[in-house]
């Protein structure tokens, strides 16, 4: 790499938060709509951004693998439609021979008609699942799981712990799979199809649990979950804090979902909880860091950019694009583009411009 790409790799080089944070942003617009023409509106733009931001890393292609994934998981909610039947509707394209199934299975079929509303219904559901996991699939192309560990508050270190384990094995198996397909190329043994998929899986989980290993190995021998001698009294308290904060969080969210009662003074009390028990569980472990990563303009304006996508389509009105989110199926109609929805997600556009002319020093 010369120097020019080396200053350019530095350039997008930004805190792993901030990239999730985005993404999070992504999908929730993915959750809360299944217009095909929005979803693949956020598909580009998260395979855009993470195409051009990505650092030069083995988990840069993570999307790719992401991308692939989500293909096959449409490709299967297409298929169970046609073959279990769902949502019906007069205009039939196909009748499949049907199977017929006994009285404690009704309601299941096997076969029978397919209509072009029923087919409809499943394709929007399984491009919504699909741009979910482009969405993550684009964070983990974008931030280095690892580096998120060293920002995680000291009170949430064994479940931190935990999660960024699991966060790695995706960028782990992309990293392998690279790894063993080149070993065997340089040995001259080039296999494509279905056949690689049999003769490259086992080394390459092979390959991605040592990785694993060594990672906890590593972790352990640096004192992650290591106590600073509190008595016993004071990490229960600080347990009760954080588990009674998140309930509090959780139920504060679901009213506020739901419409249902108290669901503000359930949030505001469950992150004052989950404040003093991150505050008190921080005693717990002393650590230092060695170049911690810290936030500046440039996070700051990649989180913004995604809560400004994820707000245009949570606050859309009907008449700018709000009434579009969920496409009518029966009858069938042609799906429109939210707008402000759709000039929201444009937004989402903003860590490119902001790595290119780099806002941080």
């Amino acid at each position: 790499m010369d120097r020019a790409a080396a200053r350019e790799g530095d350039g997008v080089r930004s805190h792993p938060g901030a990239w999730w944070l985005w993404a999070l942003g992504l999908a929730v617009i993915a959750g809360r709509t299944t217009n095909p023409v929005l979803l693949a509106l956020v598909v580009v733009v998260a395979g855009y951004v993470a195409v051009s931001c990505r650092e030069d890393t083995p988990w840069a292609g993570a999307y790719g693998v992401f991308l692939k994934f989500a293909l096959v998981v449409l490709a299967i909610r297409v298929v169970l439609h046609v073959l279990l039947g769902g949502v019906g509707g007069p205009t039939v394209l196909v009748t499949l021979p049907e199977i017929p199934l006994p009285e404690w299975a009704k309601g299941i079929r096997l076969g029978g008609p397919v209509s072009a509303e029923g087919l409809a219904f499943a394709l929007y559901q399984g491009l919504q699942l699909a741009t979910l996991l482009c969405c993550v699939g684009a964070a983990n192309a974008l931030a280095n799981a690892k580096r998120l560990l060293r920002s995680l508050p000291a009170a949430l270190y064994e479940v931190s712990v935990a999660v960024v384990v699991a966060l790695t094995v995706a960028p782990q198996l992309v990293a392998s799979a690279r790894s063993v397909r080149r070993a065997r190329a340089l040995r001259g043994d080039v296999v494509r199809g279905v056949k690689a998929v049999r003769v490259l899986m086992v080394p390459v989980l092979e390959d991605a649990f040592e990785r694993s290993l060594v990672l906890a190995a590593a972790m352990d021998s640096r004192g992650y979950g290591r106590t600073a001698g509190l008595p016993k009294r004071a990490r229960v308290v600080t347990g009760a804090l954080v588990l009674g904060g998140l309930l509090g969080l959780c139920v504060g969210a679901y009213g506020l979902l739901g419409g249902g009662a108290p669901a503000t003074p359930m949030l505001v009390v469950g992150a004052v909880l989950a404040v003093a028990g991150l505050w008190s569980g921080s005693r717990r472990v002393r650590r230092s860091r060695y170049r911690p990563d810290r936030w500046g303009p440039r996070e700051l304006l990649i989180v913004a950019s995604g809560v400004v996508a994820a707000l245009a389509t949570v606050l859309a009105p009907d008449g700018l694009g709000g009434s579009a989110l969920t496409p009518a199926t029966v009858p069938l109609t042609v799906p429109e583009l939210p707008l402000l929805p759709a000039v929201g997600l444009l937004c989402a556009l903003a860590p490119v411009v902001i790595a290119r002319n780099g806002v941080n020093p």
